[in-house]
């Protein structure tokens, strides 16, 4: 069941899961070991819930590459990750509400030097406007102090890669904002959140997320993860969910069933839109055939590696 923790604490449903076809479609040959990529094509959450939401979403992400510039709030997501990363480095008793703070500076700092295009958000650097901004970053981190303290928290790891192969050959590949491992080997895996996507489809797109990392982890480890927990920190709450066996190997299924369904719209380049709501988000709009767009010529089936997420994707 989905437990909520915070202020606002009520029930609600748990997302339905896409449903889970039997096809035993054969995987595109694999190149020679001199063509292959250095990478080997994986599916990432992000990347598999982009194909459950609209296969030319992810055939935009994941085969054109087109490019996406990013918004302030997913810059603001992205700095607030790695603040919380960087503050259960420190030790436990310096992991203070305004040490959090004296932190954001630094690592906007640090990101801006990683991705120098990012700063371009800031016309001429601003410094009010910078300074607001990372007010706004302050206040999320405010709220993750009033649904936990850090102090009492000893992760074993953050942003922390990780990577299976399922029996059928699929392999997964993500990054776990927190995995929490207590003494009797129970583990917790926790997320994030700082976007402000509608509330129904941005928690069964989270909700998908953490049970792809609960199959990974199950998997690597051979422990079902005994909760899976996101933090929203816009509105300060907490979704707790305990999964299964039986829901993971069901899961496992359907992820085994999204790829073959990715291997099959590469064959052709049969990516087809499926328009929603979530069309009023999407940076690619004015390419949809479903708005009166064309998308580029198909470039044909590349092997993408489309398991790496960026922090962005990892930010929402």
């Amino acid at each position: 069941m989905l437990d909520r923790e915070g202020p606002a604490a009520g029930p609600t449903a748990e997302p339905t899961e896409t449903a889970e076809p039997t096809d035993t479609t054969t995987p595109l040959p694999t190149p020679e070991p001199a063509e292959r990529a250095v990478r080997r094509p994986a599916l990432s959450p992000s990347r598999a819930a982009d194909f459950k939401q609209c296969p030319l979403l992810y055939r935009f992400r994941a085969v054109d590459r087109l490019p996406e510039p990013p918004t302030r709030a997913q810059l603001r997501g992205t700095l607030v990750h790695s603040v919380l990363e960087k503050l259960f480095a420190l030790p436990a008793a310096e992991r203070m509400p305004e040490r959090a703070r004296d932190l954001l500076a630094p690592a906007w700092a640090e990101l801006a030097e990683q991705s120098p295009e990012w700063t371009e958000l800031f016309p001429g650097a601003e410094s009010a406007e910078v300074t607001e901004w990372l007010g706004s970053a302050a206040e999320l981190l405010d709220a993750y102090f009033r649904l936990e303290d850090p102090r009492r928290l000893e992760p074993e790891a953050c942003e922390l890669h990780v990577e299976t192969e399922l029996g059928s050959g699929v392999l997964l590949r993500g990054y776990v904002d927190r995995l929490d491992v207590a003494p009797t080997g129970e583990i917790r895996v926790v997320d994030y959140k700082t976007g402000a996507a509608p509330r129904a489809i941005g928690e069964a797109k989270a909700m998908f997320q953490m049970k792809f990392y609960a199959v990974v982890l199950w998997r690597l480890r051979g422990v079902v993860p005994r909760q899976l927990k996101l933090m929203y920190l816009t509105d300060g709450q907490a979704l707790a969910y305990t999964p299964d066996e039986a829901e993971l190997r069901r899961f496992e299924r359907t992820l085994e069933a999204i790829w073959q369904a990715i291997l099959r719209a590469g064959r052709t380049g049969d990516f087809r839109p499926s328009p929603s709501r979530l069309c009023d988000w999407c940076a690619h709009r004015a390419l949809c055939p479903s708005h009166g767009g064309t998308p580029p010529e198909y470039p044909g089936w590349p092997e993408p590696d489309a398991g790496e997420e960026s922090p962005l994707d990892r930010a929402d």
